[in-house]
């Protein structure tokens, strides 16, 4: 099993941590950013097509509700069944950075900052 390090390559473009997922911990996924399968998923392709890191880079919707792609029906299903936040990630992300945000997910070891503040 992987060790849960700060590592921004493992910040994913919708603004999940992969670094603190269990299928990335157990060997079972490399991450949104090396994960050749996951050409489904349509944020990752659109970050891809415009040389963004994450979402925090986009320049068309300051606010990634905003966007069809990010806030889309099966996101929202994910957001309720997990306790995720995705929109909060992002606005972190763009407050500390990808690398202060890696650090930060590490320290809380979570994928996600919750919905809810517990």
């Amino acid at each position: 099993m992987r060790q849960l390090v700060a590592d921004a390559n493992l910040v994913a473009r919708c603004g999940l941590y992969c670094g603190a997922c269990r299928s990335y911990l157990k060997g079972k996924c490399p991450g949104c950013h090396d994960n050749a399968k996951a050409k489904w998923c349509k944020v990752r392709s659109c970050c891809m097509e415009h040389s963004y890191d994450t979402c925090a880079d986009c320049e068309k919707h300051a606010d990634p509700k905003e966007c069809a792609l990010f806030n889309n029906a099966i996101a929202k299903v994910f957001g309720l069944l997990f306790n995720s936040n995705r929109q909060a990630c992002i606005f972190k992300i763009k407050e500390l950075g990808t690398e202060g945000f890696a650090n930060h997910m590490t320290e809380l070891k979570r994928q996600s900052l919750p919905r809810r503040a517990k």
